[in-house]
């Protein structure tokens, strides 16, 4: 006669399988939260070490506050713009599944505050403190989310018209356009409306700021570099999504943004910490789609964009003074990433397909408009209401002393 306790035996162990993976998944994702967080870091020793020493506490003290007002936008406002959903239940609820669902949120939390964060290093230097928090609860809220359902949520129709017109929808894997194209090009409106460090330009010519701490800006750099494997890898966001075609893929863009920013930056170590960061930038997009080759060509071109650009709007376009150059770097960086899936993502290149050059061109230049739109109406909004810069004796002195009233080393 069949076991009348058989049937629960079997439900009992069905239901430990779906706790343990549902405690896997959980553990998984809250590691790459983590991994991601900790990028912040990153963010703030490349600025430390990029600009001058009078700007070293301001530039740590805008990363860290751009995140909190960043968790508190996107919590109240972003979330829920993005994917229809809040957090205004009984906490009971919000547990279910192990709490899943808030630990995705921490996940893409880091996301949408590395736009803020993006954008700090290309206005440092000159802007105020408190009009440029307001900006990045704006853009976190409205901007980033606004684009950010479009292409990862399915808002709007957006993909599906892509897919029924052109044959595939956007693919953005980890956010070559969604996170780092839209903080690069927002953060070049608020370059052009800010303008140009006194001093920076003299009868046309620029003058060279060198930075304040090569050690400071190489720290920044690894920790990113490291960091950026969470936030690749991990962008599956299930342990069953995991693929190691994403790591290899990254490790080799990142090594070919290094080698040609080298080669094309004739040694000058700002250019060789900031080429993997570029290959990196690029790659998010197909890193789940690339052969590792491929992978390595898309950074390698990302490392020479980012060298020739950076080089070029320097020195001949006073307008555009980007101090980190987070345009290049992130800006044209990512549009790239997004168009390469068009073209490398393809099996014919070697790629795992399902994608197509039309709709991932039309999608890259869609995240440049909806930034370069944000951009302008945020920051038009804070420089018509309360003022984008400091005073030119406030610059002068720096923004350590005139905004946190400290500088970052004190003598006796």
């Amino acid at each position: 006669m069949p076991d009348p306790n058989q049937g629960n035996v079997v439900e009992n162990i069905n239901s430990a399988v779906e706790t343990l993976i549902s405690s896997s998944n959980t553990f998984f994702i809250l590691l790459g939260a983590i991994m991601v967080f900790f990028m912040h870091a990153g963010f703030a020793f490349l600025e430390v070490g990029t600009v001058r020493q009078k700007n070293q506490v301001n530039a740590l003290v805008k990363i860290i506050t751009d995140f909190a007002v960043s968790a508190i936008a996107y919590f109240f406002v972003g979330y829920t713009i993005a994917y229809g959903s809040d957090f205004f239940s009984s906490a009971s609820d919000l547990t279910q599944g192990n709490g899943y669902e808030l630990v995705k949120f921490f996940f893409l939390l880091t996301f949408a505050a590395a736009i803020p964060a993006i954008v700090s290093g290309g206005i440092a230097e000159r802007a105020k403190f408190y009009p440029f928090l307001i900006a990045s609860a704006l853009i976190v809220a409205v901007v980033y989310p606004f684009f950010e359902g479009m292409i990862w949520n399915g808002n709007y129709g957006y993909q599906g018209w892509l897919e029924s017109s052109f044959g595939a929808q956007f693919h953005d894997f980890a956010g070559s356009v969604v996170v780092h194209g839209m903080g690069g090009w927002l953060a070049l409106a608020a370059i052009l409306l800010l303008g140009a460090r006194t001093g920076r330009y003299r009868e046309g010519r620029p003058v060279a700021f060198a930075p304040s701490s090569i050690p400071f800006l190489g720290l920044g750099a690894w920790i990113l570099t490291v960091g950026w494997f969470g936030f690749n890898v991990m962008s599956a966001q299930t342990l069953d999504g995991i693929s190691g075609l994403v790591a290899v893929n990254s490790l080799m863009a990142m090594v070919g943004g290094t080698i040609v920013a080298m080669v094309m930056g004739k040694n000058d170590p700002g250019f060789i910490h900031n080429g993997p960061l570029a290959g990196l930038v690029a790659v998010c997009a197909g890193s789940d789609l690339f052969h590792p080759i491929g992978a390595l060509f898309v950074g390698g071109f990302a490392g020479a964009l980012f060298v020739y650009t950076f080089t070029l709007f320097q020195n001949k376009f006073p307008a555009i003074d980007d101090v980190l150059g987070v345009w290049p770097l992130h800006g044209l960086c990512g549009v790239w990433g997004g168009i390469s899936v068009g073209i490398f993502g393809l099996e014919s290149m070697g790629g795992l397909g399902g994608v197509t050059f039309m709709s991932q061109l039309i999608g890259s230049l869609t995240g440049v408009v909806v930034a370069l739109v944000g951009g302008f109406a945020v920051y038009g909004l804070v420089k018509a209401v309360a003022g984008l810069r400091l005073t030119q004796e406030e610059e002068y002195h720096g923004a350590d002393l005139s905004i946190h009233k400290i500088a970052s080393t004190c003598e006796d």
